[in-house]
């Protein structure tokens, strides 16, 4: 394990801290999942990469990481738990005319395919809400025993102001609200007449005779609340408290403060250490909706199927472009931005390629470059030991590119720095670009095809110019530059590469 801090923004406390398992180098991190009822949107897909950067980083420094992310397939109401409206799955199986299950199946297996496309890990554990409907029901069962839940018509709800007197200092402290906010939020509901105070929320509900998802229980055929299987899962897999809790920022409140409050009421204690949450995506700017006409899906990125797009772009330009911002940041999507972020994976990755062909050779050792390489590889574990620092991160891995291309137009020939430097640049660049950052050179067949026209072409070209075949020779040059091709001439030959 590397011997530095790491410190991460603890939505909790609202500072960085540095990073102190419960048990180290074991650390258990939880993120929720996907509610499977249609495709998975951009902005799920964009906390999905940020914690798998997270997942990825913490296991490239030594820790045994136990990642648990859940598949919500219970089929909860829309919005709120008690608002008495149709459950998005049961409401899409019923337009489709398939059961429940077969629909959570093909939005799961939807899910997967998109994590794969864009080169995540999948987790340690992957537990799904209707597989653990005993131990919700037994979490139920404990608030209720300990006389902070009430059961009203077959429904089952959490006393806040039991709760709030019981732990006066717990409830808001996520989300910052104070409990006069968390009232004046509360919506008129359909139940509010079984509850004992507004701010009470469902943690079972009894089914309504048309509700097609539901379960026997001690108090009535019904259902969990949505928050109830996060607060379940994650300390069933992790413990109590384990290390990391995350998910994207529109569940700070009022899923992860009702997930608090559920563990405070069960066992008296807090489900985790830190609390992190990943900011949101827009798009040119405003917050993305798609009856505005101001959105895009995953598929239309990778199509160019949209009146917002230019052109198609590859999942891992689209990876790289999520990267360049800090998980904490609102990250704006536009075609002029992806273009950019093409250009600049693109030369990243050449860089990685180019990085490869390297030999060292022995000479006269400059020790200014000597410590810009160890520094700036340096700044790529300092800069993800910072709250994982992605864009930093990558504006470290660019500063070592120049160095990349400096040597290979020398020939190739590494000759100023010593082969521990050399081999320190190679590992650092390999790490972070495939293990930390998860970047990947995306169709080689395709690369192996475009190498070898090509090299086609350098030929064509190299023959022309020795029969002075001045008219050829130019064609090639002017058609590659329009294409935003350079040809690079040198001792060992013609070599080309992508314009960035």
């Amino acid at each position: 394990m590397q011997n530095q801090e790491i410190k991460i923004f603890n939505t909790l406390t609202r500072e960085k801290e540095v990073f102190k398992p419960v048990d180290p180098p074991f650390v258990g991190m939880y993120v929720c999942g996907p509610t499977v009822y249609s495709d998975v949107h951009l902005g799920n897909c964009r906390t999905f990469i940020s914690f798998d950067v997270i997942y990825r980083y913490l296991t490239f420094t030594g820790h045994k990481v136990r990642y648990v992310r859940n598949i919500t397939d219970v089929g909860h109401l829309t919005g709120d738990v008690d608002i008495g409206s149709e459950d998005k799955i049961g409401k899409k199986a019923r337009l489709e005319k398939l059961e429940p299950m077969e629909i959570v199946q093909m939005y799961t297996n939807g899910f997967h395919d998109m994590m794969r496309i864009f080169n995540t890990i999948s987790p340690s554990i992957e537990p799904s809400a209707t597989g653990h409907m005993v131990e919700q029901i037994e979490m139920v069962q404990s608030i209720l025993d300990n006389g902070l839940a009430y059961l009203e018509n077959g429904s089952v709800y959490l006393d806040s102001q039991a709760f709030f007197a019981k732990y006066p200092d717990v409830y808001g402290k996520l989300s910052g609200k104070d409990q006069d906010n968390l009232l004046s939020e509360s919506r008129d509901l359909k139940n509010q007449g079984e509850k004992k105070h507004p701010s009470d929320f469902a943690i079972w509900v009894k089914a309504p005779a048309d509700h097609l998802m539901h379960w026997p229980s001690p108090w009535s055929e019904g259902f969990p609340g949505w928050h109830l299987e996060c607060s379940v899962m994650s300390t069933k897999y992790l413990g109590s408290p384990f290390d990391i809790h995350g998910g994207g920022m529109d569940l700070q409140f009022p899923h992860h403060e009702n997930e608090i409050a559920q563990n405070y009421s069960a066992c008296g204690c807090a489900p985790a250490n830190y609390w992190m949450h990943g900011n949101m995506l827009l798009m040119n700017g405003k917050k993305m909706s798609k009856s505005d006409g101001n959105s895009v899906t995953p598929d239309e990125l990778f199509t160019g199927d949209s009146p917002l797009l230019s052109k198609a772009y590859s999942p891992m330009a689209i990876r790289f472009f999520m990267l360049q911002t800090h998980y904490r940041s609102t990250l704006d999507i536009s075609d002029d931005a992806l273009k950019a972020a093409e250009k600049g994976y693109q030369r990243l990755m050449d860089g990685f390629k180019t990085l490869e062909k390297l030999t060292f050779v022995e000479g006269s050792i400059h020790e200014s470059e000597e410590k810009e390489i160890i520094a700036a590889c340096e700044a790529c574990h300092g800069f993800m030991n910072d709250d994982f620092n992605t864009p930093q991160t990558l504006a470290s891995l660019f500063t070592l590119v120049t160095k990349i291309n400096t040597f290979n137009n020398n020939g190739g020939k590494v000759d100023s720095i010593s082969q521990t430097t050399l081999d320190l640049l190679k590992t650092t660049f390999k790490g972070f670009i495939e293990d930390v950052l998860g970047l990947k050179e995306e169709t080689a067949a395709d690369d192996n095809l475009v190498d070898g026209l090509m090299q086609l072409i350098i030929d064509i070209r190299k023959g022309a110019r020795e029969n002075k075949d001045w008219g050829t020779s130019d064609k090639i040059r002017d058609t590659l530059k329009v294409l935003e091709v350079q040809l690079k001439d040198g001792k060992e030959g013609t070599n080309w590469s992508k314009n960035n």
